[in-house]
């Protein structure tokens, strides 16, 4: 396991020979041992279409490719971090909210319209929350940011789940996702969240939501 929680706000992790590790730009705290930080121009594991996917996201900020012998103290802006082991399933996350992740994890991109038809669309636009979603596949670890602490629901096939769309940190998972709203399309513009729009998760897994709507 590649990440330690150390307290809500700080994870270490543990950088070895051969392994990397992808991190923000400008979420290493302190490091020990023999580290180095590269700019990561290829997108991740992901490649070429990943670094294109997030450019188009507008993620202009590249990843940081973190490799060596020691240990790094990561965080970032003060906000809660929250720890995520992948068993081989795919984690959908939100670009913005990606702090760090191991190097075995295949990171790609989603568009949202692909799950959500014209609603998942309509989310990116209305909620101010990019059309695509970064995903990440394989074994290993990653560290999610949010306001407030992150908490997880579970999904099940007889008990969807409503969140707001900028509560939304991640969710992995057999899951489909749908936009719905309780407002008339002329009531929708410029609200994003609360009782104006409602991200409903059905299937099997489970989804992450932080405690406020507050944006990163």
């Amino acid at each position: 396991m590649a990440f330690r929680e150390l307290n809500s706000k700080i994870v270490e992790a543990s950088v070895v020979p051969g392994r990397r590790l992808f991190s923000q730009r400008g979420a290493m705290l302190a490091h020990r041992g023999d580290v180095s930080f590269t700019p990561n121009v290829q997108g991740g594991q992901g490649g070429l279409m990943s670094m294109i996917g997030r450019r188009v996201a507008g993620e202009a900020t590249p990843l940081m490719t973190v490799e060596g012998d020691g240990t790094v103290l990561f965080g970032h802006g003060g906000h809660h971090v929250h720890v995520i082991h992948l068993t081989g399933d795919t984690l959908y996350v939100e670009a913005d909210r990606l702090l760090a992740f191991e190097g075995t994890l295949r990171q790609g991109t989603m568009f949202m319209g692909s799950q959500g038809g014209i609603m998942g669309m309509v989310r990116g636009q209305v909620t101010g929350q990019g059309l695509f979603t970064t995903t990440l596949q394989g074994q290993g670890s990653v560290a999610v940011m949010a306001h407030g602490g992150v908490f997880e629901l579970p999904i099940t096939p007889q008990r969807p789940v409503h969140v707001d769309p900028q509560a939304y940190v991640a969710h992995h998972g057999e899951v489909r996702n749908k936009l719905s709203t309780a407002l008339g399309w002329r009531d929708m513009v410029g609200r994003g969240s609360g009782e104006a729009f409602q991200l409903e998760l059905s299937g099997s897994g489970t989804v992450y939501v932080q405690a406020s709507e507050e944006k990163l």
